[in-house]
């Protein structure tokens, strides 16, 4: 799993399971612990993804949620967003709305 924090977008690439939930839990704790600002994950080059990483999704976006700021999913692609619904995180877990085109 490759981490990349650019301002308030952490970028993953890579495979997102239960081998780096741990990780990437580290680094979005550094950033909401060390950071002011609403925080956006970038999960558009995540080759595989497990119900372990999308509970560390939810878990991030309750936790920013409890110090007042927000948690953004980007990329996530229509597997990603199948998951989520079937786990009912689609409740918890903030989807970046995709710009339409004019």
């Amino acid at each position: 799993m490759d981490i990349i924090s650019t301002g308030e977008t952490l970028v993953l690439a890579g495979e997102f399971d239960v081998r780096s939930t741990t990780e990437v839990r580290d680094a979005i704790h550094q950033h909401l612990f060390g950071e002011d600002r609403d925080l956006l994950i970038d999960i558009t080059d995540v080759t595989v993804i497990d119900h372990t990483a999308l509970r560390v999704l939810a878990a991030a976006t309750r936790l920013a949620g409890r110090r007042g700021r927000q948690v953004t999913l980007r990329g996530a692609g229509p597997a990603v967003r199948r998951m989520l619904h079937m786990t009912h995180l689609i409740r918890v877990v903030e989807l970046e709305r995709a710009a339409r085109i004019a």
